[in-house]
């Protein structure tokens, strides 16, 4: 299997008015192409910052991040999806789906086609010509999801992107997600504190320690089911959910 994202030995130094903070901590592993891994842990260990290092946002103070072979320094090649959807309320849902072909000036008939196509396939075709605020929460962040597929980036990031839903609603959300990212075969980072939401999404599974983040554990799910409503149905669930949650208590 090709190893697309490695981190080695990545440590982050930063500096305050008064004091010098280690933030993260000698972080090493690795995503071959393909895989879904999440990464959890404790509340402000530095989860966001990592995939800001990864989105080459933030620079190491020591270490190497290394995409598809080359060094991480900016965001070609990525996708980045945030706790919000982020569309622009004044354009059209096809609208917001072309931003990334304007900014990275690829806005081609055929990039423009696939786009569609995209919406299309997943079902918000019909609402091409709709405006954000008359999609629900849900629809908004399949959306957001395609915005981000359009410049068919190599690897996903997912910062939170379910957290601002209703729990009903994020259940539904994160079938849809996750049926999209294997489809179109997308190797894939998200950042969760859900325990539940990395166990039914992930090969992989990241467990970092308190501040300054450091690799604790390193799990891989093994779950009856092709969707992560039908695994979080398997008898092993609450069995991995309790390993988790002791590494992170």
């Amino acid at each position: 299997m090709k190893k697309l994202l490695e981190l080695k030995n990545v440590s982050l130094t930063y500096q305050t008015l008064t004091d010098e903070i280690c933030a993260i901590q000698g972080l090493s592993f690795n995503c071959n192409e393909g895989d879904f891994i999440s990464i959890i842990g404790p509340s402000g260990c530095g989860k966001t910052t990592i995939l800001s290092l990864i989105a080459g946002l933030i620079t190491p103070t020591s270490g190497v991040i290394t995409i598809d072979g080359e060094r991480s320094n900016n965001l070609s090649g990525l996708g980045y999806m945030l706790q919000k959807d982020q569309l622009f309320p004044w354009r059209t849902i096809e609208k917001n789906v072309y931003l990334p072909l304007e900014i990275k000036k690829i806005n081609t008939a055929e990039n423009k086609k696939y786009a569609i196509d995209l919406l299309e396939k997943y079902g918000l075709g019909d609402f091409k010509k709709n405006y954000p605020d008359q999609l629900s929460g849900g629809m908004r962040q399949r959306v957001a999801l395609i915005r981000t597929l359009v410049a068919k980036p190599k690897l996903l990031l997912l910062d939170e992107p379910f957290s601002a839903l209703d729990y009903q609603t994020r259940l539904s959300v994160c079938d849809d997600v996750y049926n999209i990212i294997k489809n179109e075969q997308k190797t894939t980072v998200l950042v969760t504190h859900d325990i539940s939401e990395a166990i039914s999404m992930s090969d992989k599974i990241i467990v970092l320690t308190n501040r300054p983040a450091m690799v604790k554990s390193i799990f891989k799910p093994t779950l009856d089911g092709d969707s992560p409503l039908k695994r979080r149905e398997s008898p092993e669930f609450g069995v991995w959910f309790e390993k988790i949650w002791k590494e992170l208590h």
